[in-house]
């Protein structure tokens, strides 16, 4: 079976301060029979993993780190950038690659999104990898195509082993950040679309592949993703800034 993964993606948002009390309220909220049933990962901006990461260490916490991005390179002249190995050495377990954001506001393209996913193996951490249409694809029709190929383009050369542990975010784009939200079946019908397009390449790897909904996700619609199959976790933006709120996000069931 998978298990579910709530994912905290805090974007530009938090000092290392911040990030210290926003872990340990979240830990307070949450019961170790919550980490028994979902993985919840918090990605705090590159400034705060270090304080993130002692909290967590120190405390004994069953929170797990998360990055929101990396580069692909080990290291060199690329001012500015944070490769996967550095992440490593600060205990991160998962790392955000190709969210929109940085597709749309940043020039990403999928040759760079799998460069960025064979980094984040390479060194023993799994990637979240984004794929998601934006409004004006959806309205004309290519919100199957387009993420195929994001898909595709994505996992391209990568041995079905390492496909399985992976886990694939279905965002559309029209519903980061703006209150909309993909219903559900459509969401539900997208993420069975990626699951059949890793099995046409990767065979029974897709059977474990993790597929999270993001996209305005909030304690108000989590129940109704988490009930579709194909759904393992949500990729959670504005509404894992709170403790309490996420902690409602991830405590879905109750």
């Amino acid at each position: 079976m998978r298990k579910d993964l709530i994912a905290g993606n805090w974007k530009m948002n938090a000092s290392h301060l911040d990030a210290i009390q926003m872990v340990q309220k979240l830990s307070y909220r949450l019961d170790p029979s919550d980490h028994a049933r979902v993985d919840v990962v918090v990605a705090p901006p590159f400034t705060a993993l270090r304080s993130a990461q002692t909290v967590i260490e120190t405390d004994h916490l069953l929170i797990l780190l998360g990055a929101q991005n990396c580069h692909w390179e080990e290291s060199g002249a690329f001012t500015g950038e944070v490769s996967a190995e550095m992440l490593k050495k600060l205990s991160v377990s998962y790392v955000i690659v190709g969210h929109s954001e940085r597709r749309h506001v940043f020039g990403e393209v999928d040759e760079d999104v799998n460069r960025k996913v064979k980094a984040v193996l390479a060194h023993g951490m799994t990637p979240i990898m984004c794929v998601g249409e934006t409004e004006d694809q959806r309205e004309q029709g290519l919100t199957e195509t387009l993420v195929a190929d994001q898909v595709r383009r994505g996992l391209r050369g990568l041995a079905a082993d390492d496909v399985a542990g992976l886990v694939i975010a279905y965002e559309p784009v029209w519903a980061i950040g703006t209150g909309k939200t993909s219903s559900v079946d459509d969401a539900a019908e997208v993420a069975g679309l990626v699951r059949a397009t890793v099995s046409g390449d990767f065979g029974d790897a897709a059977d474990s592949v993790r597929i999270l909904y993001g996209g305005s996700v909030n304690p108000g619609n989590i129940a109704g993703f988490m009930a579709k199959r194909d759904i393992d976790g949500a990729l959670v933006g504005g509404a894992s800034l709170d403790p309490d709120t996420f902690a409602s996000v991830v405590r879905y069931w109750v």
